[in-house]
This record gives structure tokens, C-alpha cells and sequence, in this order.
């Protein structure tokens, strides 16, 4: 009876995933109008960030509770799905394309994120120092950010007349995104809780936990995200809601949770911090191949993933 009941939590918080990011979507791509700021953008940033939430709130509670294993392995295993399976399912179902700005600036942003966390761990752990070093590249990516929007925003030829227009219309756009993170966040933790509480009953490992349900599970809200967003033909919100995301997960996620109570580095996690930086550098010879993600390479990118499972469970 009460695996059945986590069963029924299980499809609820889907149905929440599904609906929350149907209203993100729609409410991100009303502000990207009306404020004449990029899709890849607002998925950078608003889309990402908001998705991240679930990754952040299980890392910091992990770390406090000194499950050190949970919280960098959700991490690390969350930005290993966010390509291998968000992306590679996004591209089958709609090819992605991909501007040659991402390529150039934002995926080698990505890489170096991931780069400077296997810096960080050498000496088995991530204390409170490193902690401040990646909370500044947190705060280094969101001046770029800004900076780049502003370069793509002209919101002074917008007229007077239209000001309180268009306050009403991102009043209302903001309230979309709110319910939709909402929606997201709650379904997230209830898919997350009753899948971990499944696979403890089998006795799985915390690791191995933390790299799988727990990083598929807190990455459903990016999931859903992107694949709604890649549906509705908004590549560039698709594409920099999983970029922006993993970038947020390393800097921001890993930092907080390591200021806050410090973070021991199992070194069996290793060779999955090398996984994830091999799936991130990997995306430029497939982006650069006419500047898309044709449903081939979504093919094999979710074939990676598989196999870098199977030989996780098997380790």
C-alpha cells in the first residue's frame, strides 16, 4: 500500500513539473518581448536559475545534515543529465539550434565552471574559502549577463504611453513565472522524496542515489522545461535554460552549501566530475556542426548518458 501511495505522489508531482513549466515558458517568453532582451538570455538567468531551485534546496539540506555524498553528487550528476538527457530528448523531439554567441561565450563559461570545480576538490574537499571563489563566479556570470542584455535591450525608445501597459503586462508575466517556479519546485520534491525513499527500501547507495533519482529528479523541472520550450520552437530558452543551469548548479549551489557547512569529496565522484566536463566539452563539435542539435546527435548524447549509467551502477 505505501509504495502504491508513492506511486500516486510520484504522478502528482509530474502533472505539477508538466503544468509549472508550461506557464514558465510563456510568462519568460512575454518578458523576452516585451522588454527586448534575448530567449537565451532570460533562460540563462530567470529560466535557469528558478529550475535550479530543487538542486539547491537538496544540496544545502545535505550538507547541513552531512551527507556530503548527496549533495555533490546531485550536483555533478544533475549537470550530467542536463546534457545527456534534457538535451539529447529536447533534440529529438525539435532539432535545437544554436547561435555562434552561445558556442563562444557561453558554453566555455560552462566548461570552465566545471573545470574549477575538480580544481577545487583536489584536496578532498570544498571548505569554506572555496566556497567565496565560486560565489564569485556566480556573481562574475550574472554582470556578464546583464551586460549582454543590456547591449540587445533599447527599452528608452519604448514611449511613455506604453509604460503603465507594459507594467500591467509584466505584472502579470512575473505572476506566470512565480506560479509556474512554484509548480516546479513542489513537484520536484515530491518526485524526488518518494523516488529515494523507493530505492533505499532496495538499498541503493547514498552516492549512487545522488547521482541518479536525486540528479533526475531535482533536474525534471529543466527537463520539462526544456522540452516545452524546445516544442513551442524557443531553441534559445531551451538551450540556455540547461547551459544556465549548470553553470548556476557549480557556482552558486556548490558554493553556498560548502560556506554554509563545508563539503567532503568522496574520491569515487572523481570520474564523474571528468564525466561531466567530457559531456559539456563534447557539445561544441556537436553545436558547431551547422550550428544545431540535429535529432542524431539528441540520439546520442541520451546513448552517453545511458551508458555512463550502466557502468555507474555496475562501479
Amino acid at each position: 500500500m505505501e509504495l502504491i501511495l508513492n506511486v500516486l505522489v510520484v504522478a502528482l508531482g509530474l502533472a505539477m513539473l508538466y503544468f509549472g513549466a508550461e506557464w514558465l515558458v510563456k510568462g519568460s517568453i512575454n518578458i523576452s518581448n516585451r522588454l527586448k532582451i534575448s530567449q537565451l538570455v532570460i533562460g540563462l538567468t530567470v529560466v535557469a536559475f528558478g529550475t535550479s531551485t530543487p538542486e539547491l534546496a537538496v544540496s544545502v539540506s545535505s550538507a547541513l545534515q552531512g551527507f556530503s555524498d548527496v549533495a555533490l553528487g546531485n550536483v555533478v550528476g544533475s549537470n550530467i543529465v542536463n546534457i545527456g538527457i534534457i538535451l539529447g530528448i529536447s533534440a529529438i523531439i525539435t532539432p535545437i539550434a544554436v547561435s555562434k554567441s552561445t558556442i563562444r561565450k557561453e558554453i566555455p563559461i560552462m566548461i570552465g565552471s566545471a573545470i574549477l570545480l575538480a580544481a577545487v576538490i583536489f584536496d578532498g574537499k570544498i571548505d569554506f574559502l572555496d566556497g567565496v571563489i565560486l560565489i564569485a563566479g556566480i556573481v562574475g556570470f550574472l554582470v556578464f549577463s546583464y551586460k549582454s542584455s543590456k547591449k540587445e535591450a533599447d527599452i528608452e525608445t519604448i514611449k511613455s504611453t506604453t509604460i503603465l501597459t507594459q507594467k500591467r503586462f509584466l505584472t502579470k508575466s512575473l505572476t506566470l513565472v512565480g506560479i509556474g517556479l512554484i509548480l516546479l519546485t513542489i513537484g520536484s520534491f515530491l518526485t524526488v522524496e518518494n523516488s529515494v525513499t523507493i530505492a533505499k527500501s532496495l538499498g541503493v547507495s547514498e552516492l549512487v542515489i545522488g547521482l541518479t533519482l536525486v540528479a533526475v529528479g531535482t533536474s525534471l523541472p529543466e527537463l520539462i522545461t526544456s522540452i516545452v520550450a524546445a516544442r513551442k520552437g524557443h531553441s534559445d530558452l531551451s538551450i540556455g535554460n540547461i547551459v544556465g543551469s549548470n553553470i548556476f548548479n557549480i557556482f552558486a549551489i556548490v558554493g553556498i552549501a560548502s560556506m554554509i557547512a563545508g563539503i567532503q569529496v568522496n574520491d569515487k565522484v572523481i570520474i564523474d566530475i571528468i564525466v561531466m566536463i567530457a559531456f559539456s566539452v563534447v557539445l561544441i563539435p556537436i553545436m558547431r556542426s551547422g550550428f544545431k542539435i540535429s535529432r542524431i546527435e539528441g540520439i546520442m548524447l541520451v546513448g552517453g548518458y545511458l551508458a555512463y549509467i550502466t557502468i555507474l551502477l555496475y562501479r
